[in-house]
């Protein structure tokens, strides 16, 4: 039996002249938390609602517990939690009533684990929704995205807007909902740190196209930072295999690379440079690095 949750190949969807998606291929297996990262428009959000099955898949294949989601919502969508960035909930409802609605669509749902989420965050059932302030309107719907212990979590931008407080709070419910035995998180997120934090593996999209799809760790030790000074100045760094971008004028230049320290500095010999620092690059700096500065300028926006 596979460990695969999600299945998509060679997917691809087009908004009338824009390629939201460009012959995406991306699987998630179970136990493991996926960070989503790209810049506005890059297509995370269209990616998350075809896996949902909001989206029909024109071109590729899409499966959700081996099953085509939108073929199968039934079967799918029992064992899905979503969290949307907008979180529209209904105003006239008490938090109590949204329980109640919400639980009627769950067989499995968990009322002792939403009235222990309830009360870490401190909920009162009876408020009205329309009521309730940006946070709490956030930890409501997560609660009714994670009561039925789904077996994959989607949270699309799940600390858009939020305190630190309570983005805290909110991802610490997402760990202890991801600790239960062979769930799934696919979460995108603006912030990097957070990804950072949470995530088992990354994945980038940027312009439609997957241009980073690893596991943390490997992530971690295939980018590093490296301070480089050269014995003559120099108007641009000589290209170099493996170098992803670099910043710097004259004798001393700043490198973003995929190579370990030693290769760099095999391929600087010839050039009469030398290492004088390196470390591991942040994700921030290999993002920076892979799509450019813009995409850190549009996800901070």
């Amino acid at each position: 039996m596979t460990d695969q949750v999600v299945r998509i190949s060679n997917l691809s969807r087009q908004f009338g002249n824009v390629k939201a998606l460009d012959n995406v291929s991306f699987c998630a297996s179970q136990g493991k938390v996926y960070g989503l990262v790209g810049s506005n428009g890059a297509g995370k959000t269209t990616l998350i609602k075809h896996i949902l099955g909001l989206l029909r898949a024109r071109s590729g294949d899409v499966e959700v517990f081996g099953l085509n989601p939108v073929q199968h919502p039934e079967q799918v969508l029992v064992d899905i939690g979503y969290l949307s960035e907008n979180r529209e909930l209904p105003d006239w409802m008490s938090i109590d009533q949204l329980m109640r609605y919400t639980k009627a669509f769950y067989p499995n749902w968990d009322q002792s684990y939403a009235d222990e989420l309830l009360d870490t965050f401190g909920l009162t059932p009876d408020k009205k929704i329309k009521d309730l302030s940006r946070g709490m309107r956030a930890q409501t719907a997560l609660i009714a995205a994670v009561a039925h212990k789904p077996k994959l979590l989607l949270l699309d931008e799940p600390s858009s807007g939020l305190d630190a407080i309570v983005r805290k709070d909110i991802l610490n419910a997402v760990v202890r909902t991801i600790s239960e035995e062979g769930r799934t998180v696919i979460f995108s997120s603006h912030l990097l740190e957070e990804v950072e934090r949470l995530s088992d593996h990354v994945v980038m999209i940027q312009q439609g196209h997957i241009v980073l799809d690893d596991s943390l760790e490997q992530v971690n030790e295939t980018h590093h930072l490296s301070s480089v000074r050269f014995d003559e100045p120099h108007d641009a760094l000589p290209a170099m295999e493996g170098v992803l971008s670099s910043d710097g004028e004259g004798r001393l230049w700043t490198i973003t690379h995929s190579l370990s320290a030693a290769e760099l500095g095999n391929r600087l010999a010839p050039h009469k440079g030398e290492i004088i620092e390196s470390r591991n690059a942040t994700l921030e700096e290999i993002f920076v690095a892979r799509a450019g500065r813009i995409l850190i300028e549009e996800i901070a926006a």
